[in-house]
């Protein structure tokens, strides 16, 4: 079965764009023209993922990833924005956006990462292997390999799958310290696509539900002016 995405835009023409060459790469197309329509298509086709403009009439893109992620739903969403400055793309990446692409944007740029985001999630939804019980232990975190899933002294995190993604990536290497470019290369799978400061937004998402006191982090820790790490004393 093809994979479906969503498209939230209230601009046609982009939206007619984007249908064409989606099912050109064998999507199969949802399309929305508000929040509110976005929303309800979202919760009741469940796609595979979703292509989410910020600038919506009736309900904008923030609040409808908002919603979505408070909901429990991971779909992948990447925003969609003509917006330039730095707050709004970092906003919405707090919200739980996996990724966004400004306006105007190629085609190429687009697809690459709406593949990436694909195979990211398909990979995230592969059954585990029967019997393996594949965890990584660090002090009081247990990784379990096999369902995705983080436990902090018995308890389950709720973790997006990019910061599971992160957290599984720098904990396999305890002590070895990553640039953000490696971090965005191998946990991201962009080479020049992708913007770094989407890995200090997920760094800190992630410390936010790991750390007891997210500014004094004891897992994931940060070497000055190099990059991230995980302290390979847990």
């Amino acid at each position: 079965m093809n994979k479906s995405i969503l498209i939230v835009d209230d601009e046609k023409a982009i939206v007619d764009i984007l249908k064409f060459n989606l099912e050109k790469e064998s999507y199969t197309t949802i399309c929305a023209y508000d929040g509110q329509e976005g929303l309800h298509l979202a919760r009741s086709k469940n796609p595979d993922l979703i292509l989410l403009d910020v600038m919506l009439p009736g309900m904008d893109g923030f609040t409808v990833c908002k919603t979505l992620r408070e909901e429990g739903n991971n779909i992948p969403i990447i925003m969609l924005t003509a917006r330039e400055e730095e707050n709004d793309k970092v906003f919405g990446l707090e919200l739980g956006a996996d990724d966004y692409i400004t306006k105007p944007f190629s085609l190429r740029e687009l697809l690459a990462r709406v593949k990436t985001n694909m195979r990211r999630a398909a990979s995230a939804e592969a059954p585990p292997a029967a019997g393996s019980g594949n965890v990584l232990i660090r002090g009081e975190l247990i990784i379990d390999l096999d369902r995705h899933s983080v436990f902090k002294n018995g308890r389950s995190l709720e973790l997006t799958q990019r910061e599971y993604e992160l957290l599984k990536f720098l904990a396999a290497s305890p002590g070895k310290v990553f640039s953000r470019q490696e971090l965005m290369s191998e946990v991201w799978q962009y080479d020049y696509f992708g913007d770094l400061r989407a890995v200090d937004v997920a760094i800190r998402r992630l410390r936010e539900k790991l750390e007891t006191i997210p500014a004094e982090p004891k897992y994931v820790m940060t070497k000055r002016g190099v990059g991230y790490y995980f302290e390979c004393d847990q």
